[in-house]
């Protein structure tokens, strides 16, 4: 610019001007003193046109001046527009929004996909939120209970947030605290007190001229992972809440006079079971769950069952069953038991009986289609309320075969109006005319898992039901059915799945890559089916190591990378494969300074990391005059990459000494 010219200056944003739209006082001194946020801010008031708006308005568009993507300024006035006319309301929008506009940078809007990306025209009623937090609160009960008023409440707000993200945010803080409040009663003096945060200590200095002596912390599968898990004596807190559409709540726990009669039955001895559904070969995270369910009952010195989880006759057969227990014992576990739920089919079918007797069962001539529709829409069936006596004859009529497969199920009545799908009136038995591989054609109706699982477990005197974390949305209908027949309750625990980077790790998938014949069989080495790994050449203590390292956690959606498998398979490796030495491609080698016939025998070592005080770990290698190396270890002219053998250049024979080339 000219000495004479004329300059151009921003205009300046005065304190009233940004307290008029909103901004806290605070915000606005801060944006004031940076020079680049009160250019951004200039543009976007200009862009918007205004001179006055809403607090959350103004947040917005503050927000918009400070964090929006420079590749994409073209669509900025655009954003602005959908702001200030309310379209995008709330922070969560608005990220979505930014998150967009910088993946499309300078291209051309396309606003049907931008408004979907980010809410527009979604609306979360009030009703909406209050079932969500009902869920929600329900699914951290447990926590709550422990807590208290010391619950993350900004966590469970999270996770309504997860389902709602458009959601009113201060709308669901408000009903958690309120439901916080009508769940826990008024603040104890406990609850006023601060919890106290330990904090870590530093590490003293050492002395100087001490010599600090330490041992190595033991790796993390060496600690105790079962240490967490309760005693079968304190099975008598209320294990879940079941909240009910109308109001009611059923605090599912054991009584103290079936808690002692479930403790005289099994003397008070941890006991547990293993469940695999017979329908396939197991695979690596079934390794887990045996690790876990037999793992804890040897720990506490109790029982663990082998139950065969067979209530699907059409998928069963008994080669699933053999190699079920074949791959048990070749992982090291000893059952206490081998039990089918199908030896309990008789007590099933009394327990439906009773449920029926007390109107907390029906039968059903709906259409699987129908009742999906049904469960989809909250609507009853319509023989939901038929007469108790009608569903006795017709159950029975049922069991007897005179009934035609598929034109009834026997449904438990829950609560269609839940906010758990999982009480919409499941299926407790439905009818098949197919033989049964471990009944027989006795029964040609079956109960489904939901019935069966928890009432076997019951029955069995189970004190530690454990399972993967997709089971926890089961829990309600899980102790419903024990509620409902006033059986004893085991403990309920779900642990994380097993995922492991680039394996196909579901049942029905790897049975889908078997039948199609994509693969050798269930047992092809490229499968991370525990058959596979054994062909693999696999040992069941790297297994059994591996899934002990990784510890039992609750955390989901944690992939675990395939190397870490190969680490612990490479370390037992180290320590039971047996290594020797070949030369592929022989040059032959004479050693001018050793003697005609003179052998010496050097040890080599059968294990990379064989102890030394220990000669069976150990194999002599004969070094005489004439030796072999492989011809790629020797060169005629040398290099300064290279490290091997050249003319005039010494280099180390392994086990050996080093040797020197002085003629080719």
């Amino acid at each position: 610019m000219g000495a004479g010219g004329k300059g151009y200056k921003a205009p300046t944003l005065q304190l009233e001007k940004l307290l008029a739209l909103g901004l806290d006082q605070r915000t606005t001194e801060n944006a004031l003193v940076n020079s680049k946020v009160t250019a951004n801010l200039g543009a976007v008031i200009a862009e918007a046109g205004i001179t006055c708006c809403d607090k959350s308005v103004g947040n917005l568009l503050y927000a918009v001046a400070t964090k929006y993507p420079n590749n994409a300024l073209v669509h900025r006035p655009a954003l602005i527009d959908y702001i200030v006319s309310m379209k995008i309301k709330n922070p969560a929008q608005l990220d979505a929004a930014l998150s967009f506009l910088t993946n499309v940078g300078p291209d051309p809007l396309d606003t049907g996909k931008f408004e979907e990306a980010c809410g527009v025209g979604v609306v979360v009623s009030i009703e909406e939120i209050h079932s969500t937090v009902t869920k929600v609160l329900h699914e951290n009960m447990e926590a709550i209970l422990e807590q208290r008023y010391h619950i993350n409440v900004g966590n469970l707000c999270g996770q309504v947030r997860k389902r709602h993200p458009w959601g009113d945010a201060k709308a669901t803080k408000e009903e958690i605290e309120k439901r916080l409040a009508e769940i826990l009663g008024p603040k104890t003096e406990a609850d006023n007190v601060k919890p106290v945060k330990t904090k870590k200590g530093k590490p003293a200095k050492p002395e100087e001229k001490k010599v600090a002596v330490a041992t190595v912390a033991p790796p993390s599968e060496d600690l105790n992972p079962y240490s967490h898990f309760p005693e079968p004596a304190e099975n008598n807190k209320v294990h879940t809440e079941i909240f009910f559409s109308n109001g009611n709540i059923w605090r599912a726990h054991n009584t103290k006079e079936i808690l002692e009669k479930h403790l005289m039955a099994t003397g008070g001895k941890v006991t547990t079971r293993f469940p695999p559904e017979p329908n396939g070969y197991l695979h690596i995270g079934h390794a887990k769950a045996m690790f876990i369910d037999f793992g804890l009952a040897k720990e506490r010195n109790g029982y663990c069952y082998l139950r065969f989880d067979d209530t699907n006759p059409e998928a069963e057969k008994k080669e699933y069953i053999d190699h079920i227990q074949e791959i048990v014992h070749w992982l090291g576990w000893e059952p206490y038991k081998v039990t089918y739920t199908s030896d309990y089919f008789q007590a099933l079918y009394e327990h439906a009986v009773e449920l029926i007797r007390k109107g907390l069962a029906y039968v059903d001539h709906q259409t699987a289609e129908q009742i999906k529709e049904g469960r989809e829409n909250n609507l009853h069936s319509p023989w939901r309320d038929r007469p108790i006596e009608e569903s006795l004859k017709l159950f029975e009529d049922m069991r007897r075969g005179l009934i035609a497969e598929g034109a009834a199920t026997l449904r438990m009545k829950q609560d269609m109006q839940n906010d758990t799908r999982n009480m919409y009136d499941l299926i407790a038995y439905r009818i098949k005319f197919t033989p049964h591989p471990h009944a027989g054609d006795k029964w040609c109706i079956y109960p489904s898992y939901d019935y069966a699982h928890c009432m076997v477990d019951s029955l069995e005197n189970i004190t530690h039901s454990l399972c993967t974390l997709e089971f926890d949305i089961r829990r309600p209908s899980y102790y419903w059915v024990l509620v409902a027949l006033g059986l004893y309750q085991p403990y309920v625990w779900e642990y994380s799945r097993l995922n492991i980077s680039h394996n196909v790790m579901s049942k029905r998938k790897l049975n889908r890559l078997v039948t199609e014949k994509w693969v050798d069989g269930w047992d092809d080495p490229r499968l991370l089916t525990l058959a596979g790994l054994r062909r693999r050449g696999v040992s069941a203590a790297a297994i059994n190591s591996f899934i002990r390292g990784m510890g039992i956690t609750r955390s989901d959606n944690s992939l675990i990378p395939f190397e870490r498998l190969e680490y612990h398979i490479r370390k037992k490796l180290n320590k039971t494969a047996s290594r020797a030495m070949v030369v592929l491609h022989p040059l032959k080698v004479v050693i001018t300074n050793l003697e005609d016939g003179e052998v010496i025998d050097l040890d080599g070592k059968k294990w990379p990391d064989a102890p030394a005080d220990e000669a069976s770990s150990y194999y002599k290698v004969p070094f005489s005059r004439i030796v072999y190396i492989e011809k790629t270890d020797f060169r005629l002219e040398d290099s300064k990459d290279y490290y091997g053998l050249a003319p005039g250049k010494s280099a180390l024979l392994r086990y050996a000494f080093p040797i020197k080339c002085t003629e080719v």
